[in-house]
């Protein structure tokens, strides 16, 4: 398979993507066209490893990583996915927070390393990671690729914006890992990324890729528990679950809508925002209108501008065809807070604030929708990297997963920068 970017550019092989993060035209990389599947080609795949493999293996053609495809899965879907119906059977949560850095993050994260490891790891001239964080990507990169030799990783994140917990699971890592503490936020960061990989020289110097969602290796591995969870459903009852997605950057939603235009039995989708509604507003105006990011309780999904809205336009087309394909959400910090406090009464147990955002998407939505499918909620991080918000709103603690225990235990350290692309070179040049 070939991949071209967004604005024209290729096509280049799935190794040549995934090393670069980004075309040199400045778009996103994307399959040529995506493979069709039918439901009787997983037939025999059980497990989400091979699930995996039958989704995967048209996307690793020519590439020098399709020996590997077997060995790459198994460093990535090394923990649990599990699917939990909630109270009352409608309703089921895909809980994606059983990785090391108990985020969704970790799926992708886990197989851009495993890919890059193979493709790349020379010890003489390292490949530099950037990835711009609005909470727990750049924790679960880091973590990825964490003393990995020939990888060197430039966390960027925003200043304040992020919880204590996740600051300290972005700033904890080895030597090869430089956090930088942004004085801005997350779209200044994402930007810095964009300009760096965009400067030829400097690229060339540090040799550059990104692990954002940008990056087509960060991107595709999401699409598999979209998958694992929908034929998982569909086999036993014959219908099509509805998903409702927690977005920010448009990733993991992007990654459910690339499943279902696969093949995949899924029906319905929702996009779950937070106060930062550029994605709605865009299918309510049909004008897209990118604004700085407003700061949340559901910090990881305060994008303004996101990335991922290039590569859905291309898949699925304008605003005008996007709101017939597609539902949308924006939940408010009040709703949020309200939505914790009835998830932990009616379910019994915590939900983090993205996630929230998702089951008050559920509840509002009219009888008749709501009714018409089961709506599997993406539950994208572990309540407990958000303890200041959650335990005071539920009246209790929240018990540390092993995961974050070992991560908290850590000592941490982070450089504060400027968001200017100057800052961000002179910090490289100390460090590395």
């Amino acid at each position: 398979m070939r991949y071209v970017s967004t604005r024209g550019a290729g096509p280049v092989t799935l190794d040549e993507a995934i090393v670069a993060g980004i075309a040199g035209d400045g778009g996103l990389f994307v399959p040529e066209s995506l493979p069709e599947f039918a439901d009787a080609d997983f037939d025999s795949a059980d497990s989400i490893q091979a699930v995996a493999k039958v989704l995967f293996e048209p996307f690793f053609g020519g590439s020098t990583l399709a020996g590997d495809l077997d060995a790459v899965l198994a460093e990535t879907f090394h923990f649990d996915i599990p699917t939990t119906p909630l109270a009352g059977g409608d309703w089921s949560l895909l809980e994606l927070y059983h990785g090391p850095t108990a985020a969704f993050k970790d799926v992708g994260a886990g197989f851009l390393a495993a890919c890059l490891s193979r493709l790349e790891g020379d010890v003489e001239r390292p490949l530099t990671i950037l990835v711009a964080t609005s909470g727990d990507t750049g924790g679960a990169v880091a973590a990825a690729f964490n003393e990995r030799p020939g990888m060197r990783v430039v966390v960027l994140f925003p200043a304040g914006r992020v919880s204590a917990r996740q600051e300290h699971q972005l700033t904890c890592w080895g030597d090869n890992v430089l956090s930088l503490r942004v004085d801005g936020a997350f779209d200044d960061c994402q930007r810095l990324v964009k300009a760096a990989l965009a400067e030829k020289e400097l690229s060339e110097r540090y040799r550059f890729s990104s692990a954002n969602s940008i990056n087509i290796g960060r991107l595709l591995p999401q699409s598999t528990y979209y998958a694992h969870a929908s034929l998982a459903y569909y086999r036993a009852t014959g219908e099509k679950p509805g998903f409702v997605v927690p977005t920010g950057n448009l990733g993991n939603a992007l990654a459910c809508i690339m499943a279902r235009e696969m093949g995949l039995p899924i029906g319905p989708v929702v996009l779950a925002t937070n106060a930062n509604r550029t994605i709605a507003d865009y299918l309510e105006t049909l004008k897209w209108l990118p604004r700085p990011s407003v700061q949340t309780l559901a910090s990881a999904m305060d994008v303004g501008d996101p990335s991922n809205m290039e590569r859905l336009r291309g898949l699925l087309g304008e605003a005008e065809i996007l709101r017939e394909r597609l539902g949308v959400m924006a939940v408010d910090d009040a709703h949020i807070e309200a939505e914790i406090r009835l998830a932990f009464a009616e379910f019994g147990f915590a939900i983090c604030p993205h996630t929230a955002t998702a089951s008050h998407t559920v509840r509002q939505m009219d009888a008749g929708t709501r009714a018409a499918n089961h709506w599997i909620l993406a539950a994208t991080a572990h309540p407990a990297k958000f303890e200041t918000i959650v335990e005071p709103l539920i009246g209790e603690a929240v018990p540390l997963p092993a995961e974050l225990t070992e991560i908290l235990s850590r000592p941490s350290r982070a450089v504060d920068v400027q968001p200017t692309l100057e800052a961000l070179t002179q910090s490289m040049q100390h460090y590395f």
